[in-house]
């Protein structure tokens, strides 16, 4: 865990989390710029689809105001150390942040448990996100056209990644 300051701690996320990152997950569902999902999955679902490790909740006076979490990209064991990172912050927290905050613990705890490379797939039009992966380190590596639909609506994105400067 850490403390942040007085107000603002990040720590592991754990099950009974689930309620908040689950109402966060939806207010970025709700901006149809954060996700092709377009239905909160359960725990059980979400939780058998994400890594165990790096999992992180941002308290902000003992409320969840944000959450990341890493995802394999392959089973295969030679991208062990590649994972796509999801982070979302509550739409009354945005902009104060918290985005950066988190995304430098996930970095640093991915590389401390053997993972070189981050990747997320991110809508074009989300420039906030590209942002703040482009900031945290991440370049853009590729464009998608018209990957998939969401609400019947085909949607672009941009893949990023961040290659760790370790030794592995």
């Amino acid at each position: 865990m850490t403390n942040i300051s007085k107000n603002l701690v990040i720590r592991a996320m754990q099950e009974n989390d689930w309620e908040s990152v689950a109402q966060i997950y939806q207010e970025g569902m709700d901006t149809d710029m954060a996700t092709f999902e377009t239905q909160v999955p359960s725990w059980e679902k979400w939780d058998s689809g994400h890594l165990k490790i790096c999992r992180f909740v941002v308290e902000q006076d003992h409320k969840v105001v944000a959450w990341a979490a890493l995802s394999p990209v392959s089973t295969r064991a030679v991208y062990a150390g590649v994972a796509e990172l999801s982070i979302y912050v509550a739409t009354e927290s945005k902009g104060k942040g918290f985005g950066s905050i988190l995304m430098g613990r996930v970095i640093e705890e991915s590389e401390r448990v053997g993972i070189w490379t981050l990747q997320s797939s991110i809508f074009s039009e989300n420039t906030t996100s590209i942002h703040l992966h482009q900031k945290s380190g991440f370049r853009i590596v590729g464009y998608r056209k018209k990957i998939a639909q969401r609400n019947g609506i085909w949607r672009n994105t941009h893949i990023l990644e961040r290659r760790s400067t370790r030794e592995f």
